[in-house]
């Protein structure tokens, strides 16, 4: 079963896009569109202050009549996140995703975020392990 830190190390982009509690949803949104990411990690400092997404924008700004260019990322984001260490696996990755209906795991060693996965990460992943599979099934039927 692959690792969560096997996993961040095969993404082809590794760096963990953050921005501060201050920062506009404007601003924010700006960033995600550039960085072409559906989530961001909100960092005060270097802690993990919480999670902004799309879905937070939907619901927690526009819905709520809030301004994205005075309404600061601290006032909307999610700050209960469910976080994974480096050393799980992915499956565990997987349960968490469809029991807390969440789409954004941030991964957090010794305190600091070393890396954030996508379900689709972990989706990609386990069809990539599939592949594999049958690739090695296929070889042993076509050898015996």
């Amino acid at each position: 079963m692959t690792s969560v830190k096997k996993l961040l190390d095969g993404k082809a982009v590794s760096a963990v896009w953050s921005v501060t509690p201050d920062t506009t949803v404007i601003d924010t949104l700006h960033f995600m569109s550039e960085k072409n990411i559906g989530a961001v990690v909100v960092l005060d400092e270097e802690r993990l202050a919480g999670i902004f997404s799309e879905r937070d924008y939907a619901r927690k700004g526009i819905i709520q009549g809030r301004k994205a260019k005075s309404t600061p990322i601290g006032e909307v984001m999610t700050e209960h996140v469910f976080t994974v260490s480096s050393d799980m696996g992915i499956q565990e990755c997987m349960k968490l995703f469809s029991e807390k209906k969440i789409r954004h795991l941030p991964v957090v060693d010794q305190g600091r975020v070393v890396g954030v996965l996508s379900i689709g990460d972990i989706v990609n992943s386990i069809m990539s392990e599939q592949r594999q599979h049958i690739q090695f099934l296929e070889h042993y039927i076509t050898n015996a």
